[in-house]
């Protein structure tokens, strides 16, 4: 079966765009989606990036990429705003990815999203992560507490490694075999690997 990796991480703005659109991209082509949850932060260390690329930005072009958060939200018919508290400390969200099952993964990681990039909340908050479990029919107490479990944090670590060593050098990145894509503007490519193009890469 055809299968599509997405890499991802909260605080990206640009990978809530993306997640908005992924499953269904993925339903219509009979493709599965794995969603792997990684640390941007870790990974923008590693590779040498600014910790907040946006925030490295001249003042032109940082207007012209939120301004383009916008406008890609308005195209796709998503609601949008941008996090009052940005940068966000993800490690818990994203440790409790790891630890939901696999049936309830997509709408946990929706309603994360949800909850930073449209409603404003503080999703480093145990009471806010449990109260967003809960709302997708997750034991929101049991997942804050497998934040703290060792096999969260090496997998979470493991993931992060993973990224790096395939070539991931931002948030959101897909996977298709072993053809990688970056960006939430990148999904037409996605869509056309999933057909069976192959990109004439230099």
């Amino acid at each position: 079966m055809k299968r599509v990796e997405f890499f991802f991480d909260f605080s990206s703005p640009f990978a809530y765009l993306a997640s908005t659109q992924i499953e269904a991209l993925t339903a219509r082509k009979g493709a599965s989606l794995v969603y792997r949850p990684f640390l941007l932060g870790a990974l923008f260390k590693a590779i040498g990036t600014p910790n907040v690329p946006l925030f490295a930005m001249p003042a032109p072009k940082r207007r012209l990429v939120t301004a383009d958060l916008h406008r890609w939200a308005d195209h796709w018919g998503v609601p949008f705003r941008f996090a009052s508290r940005f940068p966000m400390n993800t490690v818990k969200p994203l440790r409790m990815v790891l630890a939901t099952p696999e049936d309830h993964v997509a709408a946990f990681v929706n309603a994360v999203y949800r909850a930073y990039w449209v409603e404003d909340r503080d999703i480093s908050a145990d009471e806010v992560l449990a109260d967003i479990a809960a709302s997708v029919g997750l034991d929101g107490a049991a997942l804050v507490a497998a934040t703290t479990d060792e096999r969260m944090k090496q997998g979470l670590k493991d993931v992060t490694e993973q990224a790096e060593r395939i070539g991931v050098c931002g948030a959101p990145s897909f996977l298709v075999g072993d053809i990688l894509f970056w960006g939430q503007d990148r999904l037409l490519f996605v869509e056309k690997a999933l057909d069976g193009w192959r990109p004439k890469d230099p």
